[in-house]
């Protein structure tokens, strides 16, 4: 599942690094496609469907994205 998009590479490879540190595996799709197209094709940080729920809360925890009302 999608966890976020993003065209910068460094905070891609700070969240990765931090997902990785808590035993959950991400990978980034289109990592390189920003590098040809700019913003237009944002990569995209997945991770598998079991691993959502904990990995959306730890990039919370982190500040990384905006806990959303209602859930």
């Amino acid at each position: 599942m999608e966890l976020l998009r993003s065209d910068d590479c460094v905070r891609l490879s700070f969240l990765e690094a931090l997902l990785a540190g808590a035993g959950i595996e991400a990978l980034v799709l289109d990592r390189n496609m920003n590098a040809i197209w700019g913003a237009a094709i944002p990569s995209r940080l997945m991770v598998e469907d079991e691993d959502f729920a904990r990995a959306r809360r730890l990039l919370i925890e982190a500040g990384e994205i905006a806990e959303e009302r209602g859930r």
